[in-house]
């Protein structure tokens, strides 16, 4: 079954219980496995949050990701054109309707600030350290210039020598681009675009601030006016009874939303309850945990993102040996099959097995001779290998606490699995998942391993890109939470990014995985599986294995009352 066949658009005629708001506006209620911290999707726990599922409508751009993983032009905000010559270069031009909810016109300084903001070459302080937190510059960091003059409706987007992105349609897409005139507005200055173009680091960074930390939301406490949209949906309230409240944006320039309220429901939620009194209708989970059967029609697919450890690459696990040791007693094969299988796809193979690539996806062509290097280690717990690695390096005994999102009953059973698997190799594991967990406390030492998705992602993740998946091994990307740095590793992930041809990239990938799985700083379980539930007499639900998760289309949907 392909991702198109378990794309679930139901169009029952049974009405579902009335989930509309106290004034009557027709509302659909959306629950998420994942928390709604940041209206930036972009920062490092912003990226792994729940943002991209739940403001794809909300924050539009050029592109958004498809029912199939794939980056599709957005043709509402503008256009994208490569213009001819030696090196890449894309003119994006900003449809002369499109304006923010707040009625600002969306300009070409939106795209200045979202490249500045992921582009990693503004840096502060002794050690250089990026003023933007953003978890990744895959792509952007590529780009030479963004020719924009302040307040004009279209840019030129030049890209360096050599480096022909080869995945530029992902850039500046949806939840990637955010109002550069609140980012201004904030930090005291007429627009974004002169102070970046002029390396002005200390108006950069008081911009940066913001960027970072200024659109985080707190339920009960939102500031509307910090969070324009140009989509079809704007943010009207957050709070923890009402849930994340998504009306109608009456600027909205293209088809208005089939449904004018979206009530989006974040982890926490007691989905069963909110289901069973009629205030939700689309439910998009990680699979394995509990979804309502009465009243509901459930699919369960295989996602783009993979399941995966990810090592802390400081304290207890710096040796290589220790994060090698873990690998070594982790059950991989007996995990997939009890918590991999919900995802299988007997068509296309995904989900059907051990992942043994980080630098290649599954349903690639190259994926079965660059996962042939792992040549079946690290399948079944091999205890006296994992002893002489502890030995080698001198460890007598480790502690190896392992962070994830809580509650998730998968997670928690496959930490409990790995525990029990690694104790007779004098690993001891530890439950560390928390209702506050998020990726930055690998880099603070506050846990020692993630369980999470791609990238660290604690729900939806992936798409058809490998960029995501491919910045979070590189040194200093801000989704390399564990702090790997091979000079290696970077060169053939920069080299990955730009290269077309499947002979370089299956040599490039080879060696890539030869020296992945002796650093180890991750381990790939298996494709992550996932669920959707929908209520009868929803239509135009389609289910989306990508990090947008099935909100992508959220404006389409409607309920059939």
């Amino acid at each position: 079954m392909t991702t198109a066949a378990v794309a679930a658009v139901v169009t029952a005629s049974v009405v579902a219980g009335c989930s509309a708001a106290e004034d009557q506006v027709p509302s659909i209620g959306y629950a998420l496995d994942n928390v709604v911290t940041t209206y930036n999707a972009n920062t490092v726990d912003g990226a792994a949050s729940g943002a991209r599922q739940a403001f794809p409508r909300v924050q539009t751009g050029f592109s958004y990701l498809g029912p199939e993983g794939e980056a599709l032009a957005d043709n509402d905000i503008g256009s994208a054109a490569v213009v001819p010559g030696d090196v890449l270069t894309v003119r994006y031009v900003i449809a002369p309707q499109a304006v923010y909810s707040d009625g600002v016109p969306m300009t070409c300084d939106d795209l200045v600030l979202t490249w500045a903001a992921n582009s990693g070459r503004f840096v502060a302080g002794e050690n250089d350290l990026p003023l933007f937190d953003a978890a990744s510059t895959a792509g952007y960091k590529d780009i030479d210039q963004v020719a924009c003059t302040a307040g004009a409706k279209e840019a030129t987007v030049t890209f360096r020598a050599g480096r022909s992105y080869s995945d530029w349609r992902n850039l500046f897409g949806a939840t990637d681009i955010l109002p550069a005139h609140v980012a201004a507005r904030v930090a005291g200055v007429p627009d974004v675009v002169a102070p970046i173009a002029s390396d002005d680091l200390d108006v950069v960074g008081r911009i940066a601030e913001f960027w970072n930390t200024g659109w985080n939301l707190t339920p009960g406490s939102v500031d509307t006016s910090l969070l324009p949209s140009n989509g079809p949906y704007r943010v009207d309230s957050y709070t923890a009874d009402g849930g994340l409240v998504l009306v109608a944006n009456d600027k909205w320039w293209g088809i208005a939303p089939a449904t004018d309220r979206i009530v989006v429901w974040p982890k926490g939620t007691d989905i069963q309850s909110r289901a069973g009194e009629g205030e939700l209708e689309v439910i998009d989970l990680g699979a394995g945990n509990d979804v309502p059967s009465d009243g509901f029609a459930r699919t369960d697919y295989p996602s783009t993102g993979i399941e995966q450890l990810t090592f802390a690459t400081s304290g207890a696990l710096a040796p290589s040996a220790a994060r090698r040791a873990i690998a070594l007693c982790t059950p991989r094969q007996s995990l997939f099959d009890s918590y991999g299988h919900p995802g299988f796809d007997e068509t296309t193979g995904v989900g059907s097995g051990v992942v043994d690539s980080r630098l290649v996806r599954v349903d690639d062509l190259l994926y079965a001779p660059v996962a042939a290097t792992a040549a079946n280690r690290f399948r079944q717990p091999d205890i006296a290998t994992a002893t002489a690695e502890l030995a080698g390096a001198g460890i007598d005994g480790l502690t190896v606490r392992i962070g994830y999102l809580a509650p998730d009953s998968r997670r928690a059973q496959i930490v409990a699995d790995i525990a029990a698997a690694c104790a007779p190799a004098g690993i001891t594991v530890q439950d560390a998942g928390s209702p506050q967990f998020s990726p930055t406390a690998l880099r603070t030492g506050g846990v020692d391993a993630i369980l999470g998705s791609t990238a660290s992602a604690s729900g939806a993740a992936g798409s058809v890109s490998d960029a995501t998946a491919h910045d979070s091994l590189h040194s200093g990307a801000g989704s390399n939470v564990g702090g790997y740095a091979n000079g290696r590793i970077d060169a053939i992930v920069d080299q990955l990014s730009v290269e077309t041809s499947d002979a370089s990239r299956l040599a490039l990938s080879t060696e890539g995985e030869n020296i992945l799985w002796n650093d180890m700083p991750s381990l790939p379980l298996f494709s992550a599986p996932r669920t959707a539930a929908v209520a009868d007499g929803m239509g135009n639900v389609v289910v989306d294995p990508t990090a947008a998760g099935i909100g992508w289309n959220m404006d389409r949907w409607i309920l059939h009352r």
